[in-house]
């Protein structure tokens, strides 16, 4: 057996002797069996999914008494969840499962075959099975071969593939980047003819296939066959919608090549990823072409808007729509200094930016995708000179805590106020000191403080 089976069999034996007792077979199939056998795609993940003809009461009691935990919710599809140790396993009856027209809930019907149940997996390469506790290879539709030899195919037609269910054409996309896959051309023409069925998908599903995308090494090679095939337009039009030459009378390259340029730049962060992959999809709606080129002012608020009302429609978590809809917003924040870093200026950025400076700087950095060397060095050498003087600043004034230099309770005590608005537009008035001149003291601060509410009055 090669050493590369070993951690599966030894996760799996004791659970494969109850089925075998009980007269049952059982199979490891899909990602875990794929990884084995193709390490270099695999990503560190203790679950195992497994098939078998037991039905899923039979399943239950079966893995009760040997699990740590077990879990019922997926059992009208056939699926039982448990526990065992650090690893959780999903075990679902053989199955045939195939969309309604028009439904976004599959149809399942349950059955005796391992076969007739690879057929309906997703690709070949998934639909690859190891009969425990033998260890025996089951491959009818020559996953392994396309695995060697690098092509993405379905094991049935394609067309009934992505008919059972749509959302395996955002996973095709995603596995040809993750696998570094050619898609069969089969494939790719049904996805050009089918992208429409994305509608009946979940956008949850949709919204977490997403994330997965921008998550594997190159996103750009699963983002630009979304784009090609159609399907990009069907959850995400902005994206096909930044195909425009920047600039039609030097053809500068289109801000669709650059933002999915930028978005491989960026470290595995998902929200951060999701902020370059939406940072210039304000562009089309506000380029200008003059006689000097082409202009695209206040982008970046019209993106941020158009970020907010996309990722709420893919019913993203609001905190993690705040977080990147804040990064587009900010994103060209960095050049309008363009006369050095005052601490003034580097105060007020490090404000505005807040938790998010780190991500924001780096979103800064790779925004520039540009081939001239001497362009990108000293936008290089700009972001250096603020995060050294963020850094400089930060050790004297604790820029991470900016606040004014009195409190709301002290500023009531010296304008003779109750809580209300003047407090706010005092403290206001604080902070806005705290931010151009730096920390002044509690005397410096109640004089001006004296000062301003004379001349409010």
């Amino acid at each position: 057996m090669p050493e590369r089976f070993r951690p599966l069999l030894a996760a799996t034996s004791d659970l494969a002797e109850r089925f075998s007792g009980a007269g049952r077979s059982l199979y490891v199939v899909g990602g875990s069996v794929r990884d084995a056998l193709f390490p270099a795609g695999a990503c560190d993940d203790p679950d195992y999914d497994l098939t078998t003809e037991a039905r899923p009461d039979e399943i239950e009691r079966l893995v009760r008494g040997w699990a740590d935990d077990v879990w019922t919710q997926g059992a009208r599809f056939g699926t039982i969840g448990c526990r065992r140790g650090g690893h959780r396993f999903e075990i679902t009856t053989h199955r045939a499962e195939v969309y309604v027209p028009e439904s976004r809930q599959p149809e399942v019907t349950f059955g005796d075959d391992i076969e007739v149940d690879l057929s309906r997996r997703d690709f070949t390469i998934n639909a690859l099975a190891l009969r425990l506790p033998d260890m025996e290879l089951v491959d009818p539709f020559d996953g392994l071969g396309d695995l060697a030899s690098g092509r993405l195919r379905t094991p049935l037609d394609p067309q009934i593939s992505f008919g059972d269910d749509p959302l395996r054409m955002l996973r095709a996309a995603r596995f040809v980047a993750r696998f570094s896959l050619k898609p069969d051309p089969a494939l790719e023409s049904a996805m050009e003819t089918m992208h429409d069925r994305l509608s009946i998908v979940s956008k949850e599903r949709i919204r977490d296939e997403l994330d997965k995308i921008v998550m594997v090494d190159v996103p750009s090679e699963a983002l630009w066959i979304i784009v090609r095939t159609g399907l990009a337009a069907e959850f995400l039009p902005e994206l096909p919608g930044l195909a425009l030459e920047q600039d039609p009378i030097h053809r500068h390259k289109d801000v669709l090549a650059h933002t999915l340029a930028v978005v491989d730049k960026t470290s595995k962060d998902r929200l951060l990823r999701l902020a370059a992959l939406f940072h210039d999809v304000g562009k089309p709606r506000t380029r200008a072409i003059t006689d000097g080129g082409v202009s695209f002012h206040h982008h970046e608020v019209v993106g941020a808007r158009m970020t907010r009302t996309r990722m709420e429609a893919l019913r993203y978590p609001s905190d993690e729509v705040d977080t990147v809809v804040r990064l587009v917003e900010l994103h060209l924040r960095f050049h309008t200094y363009r006369l050095g870093w005052t601490d003034r200026a580097v105060r007020r950025y490090v404000r505005d930016a807040g938790d998010l400076l780190g991500p924001l700087n780096e979103l800064t950095r790779c925004d520039c995708t540009t081939r001239n060397v001497g362009k990108a060095r000293a936008l290089a050498h700009r972001m250096d000179e603020l995060e050294a003087r963020i850094s400089e600043l930060g050790q004297q004034e604790e820029l991470d805590r900016l606040r004014p230099d009195l409190g709301g309770h002290q500023v009531m005590e010296i304008l003779g106020q109750g809580p209300g608005p003047v407090v706010g537009r005092a403290l206001g008035f604080l902070m806005e000191l705290r931010l151009d001149e730096g920390p002044l003291g509690e005397e410096e601060a109640a004089a001006r403080l004296r000062e301003w509410w004379a001349g409010q009055q």
